[in-house]
Order: C-alpha cells, then structure tokens, then sequence
C-alpha cells in the first residue's frame, strides 16, 4: 500500500485558525448509508443507549519554549516527553543544532542544558526546575504547525478538553474537544455513558509518514494507561449489546492497543501501534474524530475502519460543503464498515 494512496487537495481556506464559538457548535457528519449534516450538540441523536464513550483525559502542557543558544542564537524548543520531573526529551528548532553539554537560555532567568540525544530528540535537564512549574510559567501553547498564528489566552482554554486530568500531551485528542460538561451529561442521562483512558500525544501526530511503503513506517511511541474501572466498563457495555465509541484515533489506539494484548486488563506503558488498511478492530465499533491530513497515519487509520473509497468519498463530501479541517475544525461520527 502506498503513500500516494492517501493524498488528497486541500485548501487552504478549510484550515481552521480558531475555534468554533461555543465546542458544541462545531458541525458534526454523520456517515450512515447517506450523509448527514449536524451540529456536534445533536450528538446524541446518532447514538443508542447502552453505547459507551471512550475519552482519552491527558492533559496538554505548555509545552513550547523560546530562548537563545550561549552564542547567541535563537532557539524553539518543544517538549516531547516528560522522563522525570527535571529532565525531558525535546525537539529543538535553531540555525545549528545545539552541542551536547551546552546550555539554553530561556526567559525569567532561567536555563536548561543540553545532556544527550537520543533516537532525534535532545534530552535537556531543567536543573532543579519542576519542568511542569517551569511551563506553567514561560511556557506557550503548542499550537500544531498549521494554525498560522502564534498562542493566545483563548487556546489556554479551547486547545483542551474539558475533562483533562493527567499532564502529559503536547498535542490535544481533537476530537474531545467539541464536548462541554452540559452534553457529558445529557448524554448520560439519555443513556450514554462515559469512561477514561490516558493517552499523551506526542507531536508526531503531525509528522507525515515519509516512506512510501507505508508498511515501513515507524510509528513514534506515546504513554498510555487504562484502569480497571474503564476495563470494567467495556466488558459490560459489550456483554449488554452496546457499542465502544472512541472519541479521536487516540482513544481507538489506545484501546487496540490493550486488545493486542490477549486477555483484556488494566494496562500502562509504550504503545507505537500502526493501524492502517487491513488491520483487524477489536474493541471499536464507532468512533469520533476529526478531519485529518493528507498522507497521515490518522488518516490511515480511518481508512483501515470505514475503508479507503469510503473515506475519500467522505472527504471529497466534506470539501465540497465547506467542512473545516484539523485540530480546531470540525467532526464526523463513523461506525465501522470492516
């Protein structure tokens, strides 16, 4: 399977810059055996009772630094992974990169240094900063590279879930994003019910695969936990004929990720799943998600769950009536075909 075979034109007009006004606004294409134009607020209208919601609560950090090399040369810095409370592994943006056991200069005084790289990033120690004090102070929102402005205090807000709990993501699970506490628990009350899994987003998100074989595509490897009370769940829901509906590829990676498994459990650690066309879902039956970038492995993704015709035939819909793409765009519920 190629590269190629996941193209597609997009314009540029269909990036979303901003968020809708209230989450719940955003425009959500159900894809049954037509297509339906909603709101995401009439998200309860397309699921059944007994179905299950799967969230992925991580949290974004601040996670985009600005400072100067000891030459003095500027410097971005991105935070990829938290490894302890005083050292994580980075990638970093300047003319030249930086030398091993040199240091950085960041705003309000203060420094990091420049230990080791490994397998591309760099690993600073932040010295006896808390790297998490350290962000919440100088720290800026890591905008994903699209959105062609710099962060404001409105994104502190909107580029995070309203049920985000455990720091760690440096990208949102954009398709959580669209709910509000009012449509948690309405759906609940209509008897849709909701559980959490973990899942912190790298910035690989964005990475596009390269390799035009797709099947030599690394995936890079994200932090995942699921309890047992979220596995408890999904036992129930699906021994009482209701359906797993993941919200975002991250919630659907995480939970093929603990199916893969064998018997199913309480699971924490590394996952680099890959799931493109012809991989076998286990867990998911529905999912909701965003519009995606040409040549992406979450395009992939949803192409492996409703089939490669069908997602072209959803996304030359969605161009056509003027859909908004991305982290801040709008959504589609999809219901397995394969």
């Amino acid at each position: 399977m190629k590269l190629s075979d996941f193209d597609f034109d997009l314009p540029n007009s269909l990036i979303a810059q901003y968020p809708s006004e209230k989450r719940t606004d955003s425009r959500l294409l159900v894809v049954q055996d037509d297509f339906i134009n909603a709101t995401f607020s009439q998200l309860g209208e397309f699921l059944k009772p007994k179905d299950l919601l799967i969230l992925n609560d991580t949290k974004v950090i601040p996670a985009r630094l600005f400072g100067r090399k000891e030459s003095g040369g500027k410097v971005e810095i991105l935070v990829e992974r938290l490894i302890n409370e005083f050292q994580a592994l980075v990638m970093i943006k300047a003319s030249r990169a930086p030398k091993i056991g040199s240091y950085i200069m960041l705003e309000s005084d203060k420094q990091v240094q420049v230990i080791d790289k490994v397998s591309g990033l760099f690993k600073l120690s932040f010295g006896s900063n808390s790297i998490l004090t350290l962000l919440n102070e100088i720290g800026h929102v890591p905008l994903p590279p699209y959105i062609n402005r710099i962060d404001g205090k409105e994104d502190l807000i909107r580029y995070q879930t309203v049920y985000a709990k455990n720091d760690g993501a440096v990208a949102a699970p954009t398709a959580g994003l669209h709910f509000d506490e009012p449509l948690l628990s309405n759906l609940n009350s209509y008897g849709v019910d909701h559980a959490f899994v973990t899942l912190h987003v790298g910035a690989g998100t964005f990475q596009p695969v390269k390799v035009e074989d797709i099947k030599d595509h690394q995936m890079h490897s994200e932090y995942f936990e699921v309890c047992q009370e979220t596995v408890d769940k999904i036992v129930s829901t699906k021994a009482n004929g209701g359906r797993i509906v993941a919200v975002g590829t991250t919630a659907v990676r995480t939970l093929e990720s603990i199916a893969l498994q064998g018997a199913l459990c309480s699971a924490k650690g590394d996952t680099d799943i890959f799931i493109y066309p012809g991989f076998e879902f286990c867990l998911v039956d529905a999912m909701i998600t965003n519009f995606h970038l040409p040549k992406s492995s979450l395009l992939m993704l949803v192409s492996a769950f409703i089939g490669i015709e069908k997602m072209f035939q959803i996304y030359q819909y969605a161009i056509e009536e003027k859909y908004r793409f991305f982290s801040y765009g709008d959504a589609m519920l999809l219901e397995k075909t394969l």
